[in-house]
């Protein structure tokens, strides 16, 4: 019975040689050029964006991109501008809401060093939230939708910027 080994471990070397040359890349690895992916993420430089929301977005890109630590010296700079709206749904016949959605959209842009734009893109994030009688429970119901709007967009930002990088030299 040593025979149904064999032919397993015939298939598994067959489809490890099979997919050695089908371009398969892990995203966070090494980049096209043998730099590790998270060291030259480290390099990209957020540049400050207007409001809490702004701020909120910027900080979770460059905390994800250096991981907590100290970043590296700028290889890149990334612009971002943000649009916030907030959506009423379930509306009652008396005018009021009793939900609401709030909707974050970014245009961003990678500046390489030398001040071309290497890569532009869009990114949208939609969170919604219930509305309530008592207004501190309103207001902290919107900016938990906005946070968890900004972690939205800043993971869309960021793995759109990793494609990227990972496939420069």
């Amino acid at each position: 019975m040593w025979w149904p080994r064999l032919l397993l471990a015939a298939l598994a070397v067959t489809a490890a040689l099979g997919l050695a040359g089908c371009g398969f890349q892990p995203l966070y690895g090494t980049t096209a050029g043998g730099s590790r992916l998270g060291a030259v993420m480290a390099g990209v430089d957020v540049t400050p964006i207007p409001g809490r929301v702004g701020q909120r977005l910027r900080n979770e890109l460059i905390f994800e991109n250096t991981g907590g630590g100290a970043a590296a010296p700028a290889t890149y700079k990334l612009d971002i501008v943000i649009r916030e709206s907030l959506i009423n749904e379930l509306v009652q016949i008396s005018g009021n809401a009793k939900g609401e959605v709030y909707q974050l959209d970014a245009t961003f842009r990678l500046i390489s060093r030398d001040g071309r734009v290497v890569l532009e893109g869009k990114a949208t994030s939609r969170a919604s939230f219930e509305r309530f009688q008592t207004i501190f429970s309103n207001v902290r119901a919107q900016v938990d939708a906005e946070n968890r709007a900004a972690r939205t967009v800043a993971d869309t930002i960021r793995t759109r910027i990793a494609a990227y990088i990972s496939q420069q030299a």
